[in-house]
């Protein structure tokens, strides 16, 4: 997990392969009901932090090196497309159609969130460092800072740039990752 970035802007197109890369999550229906919000540079990454992390909190944040990733991807879910997909001739038997109440799974957060994963493993790719990290209470605000349409869900954030090596594991990871003997079910619980 990079955590502290470089003071480094990326080569032009680098966050454009990434994305592109991300368009090719698996999406229910082929709804393909993400979009991305693309900060780049300190004048647009800044604006996020003032709205997210404001100055005053800042001397106290664990992880000041976050501030200097150079580009930000909020990847957004768009309930409404898989309602208007699943209106749709093709798939109107589903009973989907008429709202996103009707859905058992939101899938327009799980594909969201694989089109996440793949933007995190381009990066890899690209031997840059990548974060995942939540939004939490400060959505509604990113939205608004932003001009984001009031249908679109924001994920969470990925920063995105050159680690600076000054990366130490979180106290989480002390806890280890679980063995797959108990996890894997094979035909029955």
């Amino acid at each position: 997990m990079v955590r502290s970035f470089q003071d480094r802007p990326l080569p032009p197109g680098t966050v454009d392969r990434l994305l592109e890369l991300g368009t090719h999550a698996p999406s229910a229906g082929f709804s393909q009901g993400w979009d991305f919000l693309v900060l780049e540079g300190p004048t647009q990454t800044s604006r996020y932090w003032d709205v997210t992390l404001p100055a005053p909190r800042r001397a106290g944040f664990a992880h000041p090196g976050l501030l200097r990733a150079p580009a930000l991807v909020i990847p957004l879910a768009d309930p409404q497309a898989y309602v208007d997909r699943y209106a749709e001739p093709d798939k109107a038997s589903r009973g989907l159609g008429g709202s996103a109440r009707d859905w058992p799974v939101p899938y327009w957060l799980v594909d969201s969130a694989m089109s996440a994963m793949l933007v995190l493993l381009a990066a890899v790719d690209e031997d840059l460092g990548a974060l995942f990290f939540g939004i939490f209470d400060h959505a509604s605000a990113v939205l608004a800072e932003f001009g984001v349409p009031p249908r679109y869900q924001p994920i969470g954030t990925i920063a995105v740039g050159y680690p600076d090596g000054d990366d130490h594991p979180g106290p989480s990871l002390a806890r280890g990752r679980r063995p797959l003997e108990g996890r894997i079910h094979r035909g029955s619980w």
